[in-house]
C-alpha cells in the first residue's frame, strides 16, 4: 500500500503488515539530500512511530544509489520549513549561523532517529557517500547488496568528516582514520566484517531479503523490541557515544572557521578536484 500524501523527495509505503518502508526519492542526482528530503525524511518517522500498527520502518533509496551525500547546491531557506530541534539562529552571520543549521538537520536529525522507539533497518545498494552515511548509521540494523561501497573523503575539503561523526563506532578507530585520511571507500563485504553491516546480499535480493528480515522483526511484542533497543543504545551511550559527537561536531567547526580565514569559505576548494581526481582513479 503506496500513501505519498505531499512528499515529494521521499516515498512512503506499508510493503507487509507491521513493516513501513520510507524511500529516497531524488535519483536524478543520486538522492543528495536537500533540506526537503531531510524534513519530509523526519516526517515520515515521526508518522512510521505514531502508527501503533508499525513495528518496524525500513529506509532505502530510488535509482542507482542510496546516497551521495549532502546536496551543496540547496539554497532553500529555514524558514519554509518547520524545524525541529532546539535550535534557532539559522540566519546568524559566520559560524554561528552554520553551527546552528548543522545542529538542526545534520546532528540533530541525526541523534533524534537513533533513539526512534520502534527497530529501523537501512536497505543499502550503490554508493553511500559521506552524508549517505548519516542516513544510514543511525538506524539499529543495516542489510547492504554486494555492490555497495562506503566513503566520507570530506578530509579533502579541511574539515574532519561528515557532522554525525559516528566513524570510531562503526569502523573502529584504525579503519576509521585510514578511511578519513585516504578518502578510499570500505566495500559491502568489508563493511559486514567490521560489523558495520548485518547482512550482505545479491542486488536482486536486497529488497525481498530486508522485508523478511523486517517481518520477523515486527512478529516479536513491540514492547521488547523497544526495551532492546533502549539498552543495546544505553550501553553505546556509557562508552561515551554522545559526548564524542558533540565534540566532533565542535571539531568540524573549528575546521569550517580556519577554512573561511584561509580560503574565505566554510570548506577547502581544492577539496572537490581531490576527491573528483581519486574518483576517475577508481
Amino acid at each position: 500500500m503506496s500513501d505519498d500524501r505531499d512528499y515529494e523527495a521521499i516515498t512512503y509505503e506499508v510493503p507487509a503488515e507491521g513493516v513501513v518502508r520510507i524511500m529516497l526519492d531524488r535519483p536524478e542526482v543520486a538522492n543528495a539530500q536537500n533540506k526537503q528530503m531531510l524534513y519530509e525524511l523526519n516526517a515520515g518517522f515521526d508518522r512510521a512511530v505514531a502508527d501503533d500498527d508499525i513495528k518496524v520502518i525500513i529506509l532505502g533509496a530510488n535509482g542507482k544509489h542510496f546516497s551521495s551525500g549532502h546536496d551543496l547546491r540547496d539554497r532553500s531557506s529555514f524558514d519554509d520549513f518547520d524545524t525541529v530541534g532546539p535550535v534557532g539562529g539559522f540566519s546568524k552571520p559566520g559560524d554561528e549561523g552554520m553551527m546552528a543549521r548543522e545542529e538542526e538537520i545534520y546532528l540533530g536529525f541525526c541523534s533524534r532517529w537513533r533513539v526512534l522507539p520502534k527497530p529501523t533497518i537501512a536497505q543499502v545498494h550503490g554508493k553511500v557517500i559521506a552524508g549517505g552515511l548519516m542516513l544510514m548509521w543511525p538506524c539499529d540494523l543495516v542489510v547492504a547488496s554486494e555492490d555497495a561501497t562506503f566513503s566520507d573523503p570530506v578530509v579533502a575539503f579541511g574539515v574532519n568528516g561528515v557532522e554525525y561523526f559516528a566513524h570510531a563506532f562503526e569502523f573502529g578507530p584504525r579503519r576509521a582514520k585510514e578511511l578519513l585520511f585516504t578518502g578510499e571507500a570500505l566495500s559491502a563485504a568489508e563493511a559486514k566484517e567490521v560489523g558495520m553491516v548485518n547482512r550482505v546480499v545479491p542486488r536482486d535480493q536486497l529488497e525481498a531479503e530486508t522485508l523478511s528480515l523486517a517481518q520477523k522483526i515486527a512478529s516479536r511484542p513491540s514492547m521488547g523490541l523497544k526495551l532492546a533497543k533502549m539498552s543495546v543504545n544505553q550501553s553505546v551511550d556509557a562508552m561515551g557515544f554522545p559526548i564524542a559527537l558533540q565534540s566532533a561536531f565542535g571539531l568540524q567547526h573549528v575546521g569550517h572557521a580556519h577554512n573561511q580565514w584561509v580560503h574565505g569559505m566554510p570548506v577547502d576548494p581544492s577539496g572537490a578536484e581531490v576527491i573528483r581526481s581519486d574518483a576517475k582513479k577508481g
